[in-house]
Parts: C-alpha cells; sequence; structure tokens
C-alpha cells in the first residue's frame, strides 16, 4: 500500500518529500507573484501577460522537453531545474528590492517568469517520468493521489495564507522562502539512488519526437484526453489570471484572506486526492471525467453570480477536488499505458496540448476584462471569464459524456 510506501521506500519518501517542499514554495509565489504585478499596474491585460509568460513555455518547450527526459538522468534534470528556479526567484527577491515604480519592472517581472515556466517545464515532465520507476504499477492511483494530497497541503493550504504574511513583511520575503525551498528540494532529490536506466538507443532529436508523436497518435484515448485538457486549462487559467483582482476588487480581500481564499480551494484538492482513487475504482473512467468536469461548471456559475468570500471558497473547494478526480484518473492511466522508455517524450506531447493552452487562456482572461469592462462596469467585467468558463465546460461535458472514446 502506498502508506507503507513512505516507511520502506526511501527513494518514494524522498520524493514525496522534495514534493512537499517545491509545492510550499510554489505556492506562496503563487499568491506572491500576481500580488506583486498589481503593485505595478491594475491593467488585467498586463497581469494576464505575466501569468501568460510563465505558462508559455509549455506550449514553446514541451516537446522538446520530453525528447531530454528520455535521454538525461531524471533525479539530476529534476534537481539542476529546482537549483536553476531558486536562482531565477532570487532575480525576483532583487527586483521588488529595488523598490519600483507602478509600471516600472512588469517586464523584467514577465521575463522572470518566462524563465522560471521554462524550468519548470523539465523538472514536472522528468517529476512525472520518475514515479513509475520509484513504485509499482499497482500502486500509481494511491501514490499518486498521496502526493498529490500533500501537494495541495503544502502547496495550497499552507501555503496561500503563509504568503499573505510573508508579504505583509515586505514583498519580497515570499520570494525569498520560495528560492530556499527550491534549493532544498534539489537536495533531496539529488540524495535518492535509483537502479541505471538502459541506455536509449541511439536517436536523432526528431526521430526521437516522431517517435513519440506516432505512438500518442495511435493511441486516440490518450489524444482525446490531452486536447480535452487543453479546452479546460484554457478556460481554468482565463479564471484564474484575473482571480486576484477579482478578489481585491469584486470580495474586498486583504493578501491574506485571497491566501484563505485560495486555502479552501487546497482543502478540497487534499480530500479530492484521497477519494479520487476510491470514487474512480466505483463510477469508472468515463463517469469520473464527466463528473469531474460537471462539477467544474457548477463551481464556475457559483463564482459569476455571488459576491460572496464564503461561497467563492466553496466553489473553490468544490472545483480543487474535481481537478484531483480528474489528474487521479488520467495520470495514472498515462503511466500504466505508455512504454517507459517513451514516457517522456509521449507525456510532453500530451502536456503540449494540455498544458500549452495555458497562456493563450490568461491573455484571453484579461483581454476579455479589458474589453468588457466599458460597457459592462468593472464589476460584471471580473465576472465574465467565470460565465465563458461555464458554458464552456457543460460543452465539454457533453462531449467527454457522449463522444469521447476510452479504450481499456
Amino acid at each position: 500500500m502506498t502508506a507503507s510506501l513512505l516507511r520502506t521506500n526511501r527513494n518514494f519518501r524522498l520524493l514525496f518529500s522534495s514534493s512537499i517542499v517545491t509545492n510550499l514554495g510554489d505556492g506562496v509565489s503563487a499568491l506572491a507573484l500576481p500580488w506583486f504585478a498589481t503593485l505595478l499596474t491594475r491593467d488585467p491585460v498586463l497581469i494576464g501577460l505575466v501569468a501568460a509568460a510563465q505558462r508559455l513555455p509549455w506550449l514553446l518547450f514541451a516537446l522538446p522537453a520530453g525528447v531530454w527526459t528520455d535521454r538525461a538522468d531524471h533525479r539530476r534534470l529534476m534537481a539542476r531545474a529546482d537549483l536553476l528556479r531558486c536562482g531565477l526567484t532570487l532575480g525576483i527577491v532583487a527586483l521588488a528590492l529595488s523598490a519600483p515604480a507602478q509600471g516600472q519592472v512588469i517586464w523584467p517581472l514577465a521575463l522572470l517568469a518566462f524563465l522560471l515556466g521554462s524550468a519548470e517545464v523539465l523538472r514536472d515532465n522528468a517529476a512525472q517520468t520518475i514515479l513509475p520507476r520509484v513504485v509499482a504499477p499497482q500502486d500509481l492511483e494511491r501514490a499518486n493521489g498521496q502526493m498529490w494530497s500533500a501537494e495541495q497541503v503544502t502547496g495550497q493550504f499552507i501555503g496561500p495564507p503563509l504568503a499573505g504574511v510573508l508579504i505583509g513583511l515586505g514583498i519580497a520575503v515570499p520570494f525569498g522562502f520560495d528560492a530556499a525551498t527550491f534549493a532544498l528540494a534539489a537536495l533531496l532529490v539529488w540524495l535518492m539512488v535509483l537502479p541505471p536506466r538502459a541506455a536509449p538507443a541511439p536517436q536523432r532529436f526528431f526521430a526521437a519526437l516522431r517517435e513519440g508523436a506516432l505512438w500518442i497518435w495511435a493511441h486516440k484515448t490518450i489524444l482525446h484526453l490531452a486536447l480535452m485538457l487543453g479546452c479546460v486549462n484554457f478556460l481554468h487559467i482565463g479564471c484564474f489570471t484575473i482571480l486576484v483582482l477579482y478578489a481585491q476588487e469584486v470580495l474586498g480581500l486583504t493578501a491574506l484572506g485571497h491566501g484563505l481564499l485560495l486555502t479552501c480551494g487546497a482543502a478540497g484538492g487534499v480530500i479530492g486526492g484521497l477519494v479520487a482513487p476510491r470514487v474512480a475504482a466505483r463510477l469508472g473512467m468515463r463517469a469520473s471525467l464527466v463528473a469531474a468536469m460537471a462539477v467544474f461548471l457548477g463551481g464556475y456559475l457559483l463564482l459569476a453570480l455571488w459576491a460572496s468570500p464564503v461561497v467563492a471558497g466553496i466553489a473553490l473547494f468544490i472545483e480543487a477536488a474535481a481537478s484531483m478526480l480528474w489528474n487521479v484518473v488520467t495520470v495514472s492511466y498515462r503511466q500504466r499505458k505508455i512504454p517507459g522508455e517513451i514516457l517522456g517524450r509521449v507525456n510532453s506531447i500530451y502536456r503540449f496540448f494540455g498544458w500549452g493552452s495555458m497562456p493563450l487562456g490568461a491573455l484571453f482572461g484579461g483581454a476579455m476584462v479589458a474589453m468588457a469592462a466599458e460597457p459592462l462596469g468593472r464589476d460584471l467585467a471580473l465576472r465574465l471569464p467565470f460565465v465563458v468558463a461555464a458554458a464552456g465546460m457543460a460543452v465539454l461535458c457533453l462531449i467527454v459524456a457522449f463522444r469521447l472514446r476510452l479504450d481499456r
């Protein structure tokens, strides 16, 4: 059982611990970075630009990252990516300490966000590829569920309110904390001892990428899930990008209040990660995905229709729980189905489609609010992305229920 792995499997314990540490820092910066951006500008397009810059690498580098992951030592790749993120985050510390005036450093902040996102692409792809080397196939659902629940606790349950406290000490403080977590995560990963992998057959870069592309093209279920995830993430990130402005202007929250709001989502993620394996086993794959999308739809409607911190907290809670159900089902399915020697490449292609839409969604969300602010007013404009997301999720829910082909 997964619970015993933490006691008996040293590599899983180190991987689990590094994930907790780095996600704690990510949870702090997830609030601190957009909050820092709002200190520099109130323009939703520019705030969306920073969010888009951080996610653009998934569109640009996801495919080559898969080839590099399959060729590289996963442990070293993860450690080096974390050290790079440590250095880049210290760059944000320096930027914050320069006491910028409003509007002066939004472009350097966007550049650092882009570089951080680039390192994240490599690290996350390697982290997802290494897990099947650490635990047995029958433990993947439980291992993923336990890791994601722990990540939710640190990254969203503890991280955001902690960020609110740290911001009160100074806007540079949360980024210094984040840099320290990256350094510790790199050390924990470096301490893992894994059996050597068989050396991959020599292949040219594009030949290796083509092998992964042909595999995913031949396995339509995984391809269709990637496309569905791309649509879901496009809608979600369009809402999440403007959530900081929604919290400030519609809900009237402080940094600490916004952190507590995100903590509600974390609580849902923790519970979702723990119960998702049992829900998936009971409902099956298709019904689990339909249920997740139906919950997404309900959460977006709550955010659009009620300007209440309590209702917003409930919405984020149920959405995060549904997200964990989606992740446990789809990631475990991929890890079980995809051959280990091409897992990095296929994962990167999957994420190219699934995550590459996020920078577009971030720009879309910011532009939507900016264009709607004059005819609708600022309050309604900040709710509009949630209305659009709810409508889009209704369509996607019907597609999954009646049109998506699922292989066993």
